[in-house]
């Protein structure tokens, strides 16, 4: 049984909610929270549980090994989502991304092969896999095609896991989920950047002509998936985490709109961005095969989501100012200024 679990990245969207879920399910589990607090991660995530005593926060990054191990220290368990995340960013300057994604990854790992920790798992992505369809959906063992420096820096600590388990007999297991959307999500990402401009009568600026797929996995269903394989997970093993949740980006605008009775007219087309991906799909058996299934269909995963941040304007109108705003408009201002209208019917 885990009796003190050390998070890296841990005040950030999904660490947050994976956080949470722990501390509900096990009583007894002891969680310290290793984050950096860059832009994305917000200690307010994680307010209802910051005054309990099974509760620790740490000040720092996974860039930096001694800190690394110094937290990590008396810890029977490692979860690591500690990563730079948004592909967009990622194509402007990735040098942040190589540092946290792989070095910090080969950081946590080296810590947590020296103190001896019970049980690792690292927190990859299905981008991993580059491209895929529904007819020929990736398995844990294809390989990688990354297609962006995001899901580069991804691959490599991913190929870290597979490398300590092999060389050095770590426990370590590897998650690899499709989008995950729901409560706490930075509002960079497409689903709460579509909510929250929505709430705001602003514009929602779909890439291209909005047909890539994805699948929408509810944050929920991730780290109910996440827990079972911390705690259950073959060493050495990686696994698909996917809801089957696919839909075109426009759709999913679509529906947002929908559940917040908005119009149609708030989408514009803008250019899309480099290397875009058009599809992602996954066998994720190995996972069904120990229990897990999503709860949460694609019409209840967008209408949470939306609900959430409609009820919630305390927590993302302040984000959605002074440095976001800033990136906001280098990201999308030329490009909304150049934007092809929405030509189909209203909501």
């Amino acid at each position: 049984m885990m009796k003190k679990v050390f998070v890296a990245g841990g005040a950030g969207f999904i660490g947050s909610n994976f956080i949470r879920h722990l501390m509900a399910q096990r009583p007894d589990a002891h969680v310290v929270n290793f984050d950096a607090l860059t832009y994305a991660g917000n200690p307010r995530n994680l307010a209802d549980v910051a005054d309990d005593t099974r509760y620790a926060f740490v000040h720092g990054n996974v860039a930096d090994a001694a800190a690394v191990a110094a937290a990590m220290r008396g810890c029977d368990a490692v979860v690591n989502f500690a990563a730079e995340s948004h592909v967009d960013r990622s194509i402007e300057d990735a040098a942040d991304f190589m540092e946290t994604n792989l070095r910090g990854a080969y950081n946590v790992l080296v810590a947590a092969r020296d103190l001896e920790v019970e049980r690792v798992l690292h927190i990859s992505t299905d981008e991993v896999y580059g491209p895929a369809t529904k007819e020929n959906p990736r398995r844990e063992d294809d390989a990688f095609l990354p297609r962006s420096p995001y899901a580069v820096s991804k691959a490599a600590g991913d190929m870290m896991c597979h490398a300590f388990a092999e060389t050095y007999g770590l426990q370590v297991v590897v998650a690899r989920p499709a989008n995950n959307v729901g409560p706490y999500q930075y509002p960079e990402k497409a689903m709460p950047l579509f909510v929250t401009n929505a709430l705001d009568g602003q514009p929602l600026p779909v890439y291209g002509d909005g047909l890539q797929i994805r699948d929408r996995l509810y944050v929920e269903d991730n780290v109910r998936a996440l827990l079972l394989l911390l705690e259950r997970g073959e060493r050495g093993e990686a696994y698909n985490i996917q809801a089957d949740n696919h839909v075109s980006n426009i759709d999913a605008a679509r529906t947002i709109l929908d559940v917040l009775d908005k119009p149609y007219d708030l989408i514009q087309f803008v250019e899309d961005r480099a290397g875009h991906d058009p599809c992602y799909y996954m066998d994720w058996s190995k996972l069904r095969a120990l229990g897990w299934q999503p709860e949460h269909d694609y019409t209840d995963t967008i209408a949470r989501t939306a609900r959430w941040y409609a009820e919630h304007r305390d927590w993302w109108e302040p984000i959605k100012s002074g440095d976001f705003r800033r990136y906001y408009e280098r990201q999308y201002g030329d490009r909304l200024a150049n934007a092809r209208p929405y030509a189909g019917t209203s909501s």
